[in-house]
């Protein structure tokens, strides 16, 4: 058996991440500019300001690659190309994570405690964006399981008994059928 070619009912679930996304990163700004404007003046409006755009190219970075993921395999989630292309992406946001934060480490312009504190409710948002889109969509798996073909075989039995003798197959069975 193959496995579901995924990409038909995945993509519309990353697009929606990704609208969310936009509507997180607007909300960081705004609430993570304002804070740090209060709490650190200018370097702390940067700092919220910077970290809210980092947050969200990180989020879209995951949800543009996983859908260029799904368009390379094929649609297949269980091919290398979907693996290493996902993996690759996680680490590449590391790495860039790292230089950032090394490059931004000691400039007097950006209020780093104020960035660090964006980019934090940032990786939370865009968590709690993937769980609530993936746990609200209904991805269709295509496997059958176990108890599938006996149960069809009794219920196309039961059927062809019920049209047979014109009345109902299971007429005094005190057993309840799912």
């Amino acid at each position: 058996m193959t496995a579901p070619n995924a990409l038909d009912h995945v993509r519309p679930v990353f697009r929606r991440i990704l609208l969310w996304a936009a509507v997180l990163a607007v909300a960081l700004a705004v609430v993570g500019g304002v804070v740090g404007l209060v709490v650190a003046g200018t370097p702390g409006l940067v700092g919220g300001l910077l970290g809210a755009v980092l947050s969200v190219v990180f989020l879209g970075l995951t949800a543009v690659f996983v859908l260029v993921a799904l368009r390379v395999s094929k649609g297949q989630m269980i091919s290398g190309a979907f693996f290493g292309i996902v993996m690759g992406t996680w680490i590449l946001k590391f790495v860039l994570f790292l230089v950032v934060l090394v490059a931004l480490r000691d400039r007097t312009w950006v209020d780093f405690p104020v960035l660090a504190v964006v980019i934090i409710a940032g990786v939370v948002g865009s968590l709690v964006i993937d769980v609530v889109a993936v746990a609200k969509a209904r991805i269709p798996i295509g496997v059958s399981l176990p108890g599938d073909v006996a149960r069809a075989g009794r219920d196309a039995a039961a059927e062809g008994s019920r049209s047979a003798s014109g009345g109902s197959a299971d007429a005094g069975s005190d057993t309840p059928r799912p």
